[in-house]
């Protein structure tokens, strides 16, 4: 009999509705949001489609820049060992003319030409009327050749000198000896009349507007000179050519067939004459 009523409660308790102690919760819960993530934004590294699709590409390490090197000095070669930033020497070991005349300093040139060396002077006052030199300088070099002694006169005759020695004496020695290294110089300001008379009219010397140059040197140690070159075979054709160069250079051109005082120098100066040069 309690077998029967034990038995009859389970199956009570099965088959019975569950109550609502019991019952599961079926109301709705508040759903979680996820952050929004960040709008995808276009750069180097991203691009983004127009669906939304975002594509990375691989950044390349981009080269660093290289700090310049400064130049490397030009060398050249002269004889057994090279030379750096020097032209090559001739065999007495000066520079060629138009080297020394290019690796001349702006220090000590005058008449705004680097290529004429010297001083600038105080003005020169005459001792007599017509003589005198308003600004002159003192010649030592010109185009890379010494003088023989410094020569005072003013810049427009300095320009000339310079310029006959590179257009006219230069090109007539050419190569020879290893070129012109010195000119002798026989006159240059003096205050006197023309061929040394009193009487006279000041000669351009007086004026600082000449110069007489009676011999060249050569870098090997050869003399030509005017009086014994002039009519020789071996230097008469050269003499000759630097002598008709100077026509134009200078105002005034005189060498040995102009006269006897010539006959042993060339005399330069710039005088101007309406009929233009005078040269003989």
């Amino acid at each position: 009999m309690r077998r029967a009523l034990r038995l009859v409660a389970v199956l009570a308790m099965i088959g019975a509705p569950a109550s609502a102690d019991f019952a599961p919760d079926t109301s709705p819960r508040p759903q979680q949001r996820r952050a929004a993530a960040p709008e995808p934004v276009a750069g180097p590294d991203v691009t983004v489609t127009d669906q939304g699709v975002i594509v990375r590409r691989s950044l390349k390490p981009r080269p660093r820049p290289v700090a310049p090197t400064a130049p490397e000095k030009q060398v050249v070669a002269a004889g057994p060992a090279a030379r750096v930033g020097r032209p090559e020497e001739r065999p007495d070991g000066r520079l060629p003319n138009a080297a020394r005349q290019a690796a001349l300093p702006a220090r000590g040139s005058v008449c705004g030409d680097v290529s004429i060396r010297g001083e600038t002077l105080p003005p020169i006052p005459g001792r007599v009327e017509g003589c005198g030199v308003e600004a002159p300088v003192r010649i030592t070099e010109v185009a890379g050749v010494r003088l023989s002694t410094a020569a005072t006169m003013d810049c427009p005759t300095a320009s000339a000198l310079r310029n006959w020695v590179v257009t006219g004496a230069n090109p007539a020695i050419g190569g020879r000896g290893g070129g012109i290294s010195s000119l002798r110089i026989a006159a240059h300001y003096i205050c006197r009349g023309r061929y040394n008379n009193p009487n006279a009219r000041i000669s351009e010397h007086g004026k600082g507007r000449a110069v007489d140059i009676s011999a060249l040197t050569l870098a090997d140690g050869t003399s030509i000179t005017v009086l014994n070159g002039w009519n020789s075979k071996r230097d008469g054709p050269a003499l000759r050519q630097m002598h008709r160069a100077a026509c134009g250079t200078f105002g005034t051109v005189l060498g040995p067939e102009a006269n006897a005082a010539h006959r042993d120098h060339f005399h330069f100066d710039t005088a101007r004459y309406r009929s233009g040069s005078y040269c003989r």
